[in-house]
Parts: structure tokens; sequence; C-alpha cells
């Protein structure tokens, strides 16, 4: 059975951080209150982000935090993370669904109700929707309204989150939406305080969501 909640989904970006600092920082932010966590490299050989990902999921483990790895259903595996993020252009949800039968954790980028459909008739858990802010990662981003992702709430069964720019002053936009909980990476990443970031941001992504925990 996969037990997961996408209240607080805490993001990395190990940008300008050497690899203690950066470890510091996602430990701090687990003991604010993450309820799951996705490791995030853009830029890393196969073996970095695998050797990365060994270290990081050590101590996600310990705050029993779920590992998603975003992009590379092969690190995901080779690290027996609990979950793989895919986007628009990566292996698609029903290839990676069918390479990992049912008990991994499989979340998707979409930015309209298509999009958000397809991914879950083809296995995703969860959807990542945005960004609905201007984003400071080098991640490439489109803007999403929030009337697309209110929209996109009401045609799916699973959950929601709503990602991009996210931050705890600018989080009342997503009211009544319907989300399952928010996306933050550089609310947590770049505060001078990761756990008192993460604290503040679960308590608004509290109030905001439906509050579900998903069981399947």
């Amino acid at each position: 059975m996969k037990r997961f909640d996408t209240g607080l989904y805490f993001i990395t970006d190990s940008t300008g951080y050497d690899e203690p600092e950066f470890l510091r920082r996602v430990e701090e932010a687990l003991s604010g209150g993450v309820t799951i966590m996705q490791l995030r490299e853009k830029n890393k050989t196969t073996r970095e982000y695998i050797k990365l990902a060994e270290a990081v999921h050590e101590i996600a483990r310990r705050y029993g935090v779920p590992l998603i790895i975003d992009d590379r259903l092969d690190v995901a595996m080779a690290v027996s993370a609990e979950g793989v993020h895919l986007g628009q252009s990566d292996m698609p949800v029903k290839t990676a669904r069918e390479l990992v039968g049912s008990s991994m954790i499989i979340g998707a980028t979409t930015k309209t109700v298509e999009q958000a459909l397809e991914a879950e008739r083809s296995g995703a858990d969860y959807l990542g929707v945005g960004a609905i802010y201007p984003t400071t990662t080098k991640v490439k981003t489109v803007l999403t309204s929030v009337d697309t992702l209110r929209e996109i709430c009401r045609a799916v069964s699973i959950p929601v989150n709503a990602i991009g720019g996210l931050n705890k002053d600018n989080c009342h936009v997503l009211e009544n939406t319907g989300i399952s909980g928010i996306c933050a990476v550089s609310a947590i990443m770049k505060s001078s305080d990761p756990k008192a970031a993460a604290a503040e941001l679960k308590a608004v992504s509290d109030r905001l969501r439906a509050g579900r925990e998903i069981n399947f």
C-alpha cells in the first residue's frame, strides 16, 4: 500500500551549496514539517545523482518522508526511492508505470485539464500544476492560471499540488482551489532558516488544502 501526504512538498535545489551544507538544509527542512520531498538535479551525471540521492534518502528515511526523484526513473530505482516525478518531456507516465508496477509513487507535471486527465489515466498518483508565479530556479517554467489549477482539481480524483514561486506571503491566491498541498523550492532552500520556513509553509498549506491523506 502506498501511503503519502502531499501537504508540504519540498523540492530541492543544490545550486550554490556544497554537499554538507545542502544536506544540512535538507535535514532542517524535513525537521520543519515537510511531508514529501523531491530531489531535483538537472546537471549532475548519473553517478553523481545516485550518490547524492543515497545520502538524501538516508536523511529522508529518518524522518519518515517519501523521497521522489525528479525526471530519472533509473536513479529512483537505483536508490529504492519511494517515487519518481515526470515532466511532459520525460518518460511517459504509462511507460514508467509499466516498468515499476503499482508500488512506486509516480507524479506528473501538468498544465492543462487534458494533460491532467491523461496523466491520471496513465497511472499517475499525484499532479504538480504550475508555475503559479515566476520562479528563480533554473527550470523552464510556463505560468498556469489559478483558474486552470482549479479546473484540474475538479477534473481528477488524485491529489493536485500547486507549484511555482510560492511562499508564505503569496499562497492566498490558492484559496478554494481544491489543492491537496503546495510545492516549495526557493522559499525553503534559500531561507536563512529552512526549518522555520518549512513550518510556516506547512501551516499555510494546512489552511488551504482539502487535508486528505491518500492511501492506495
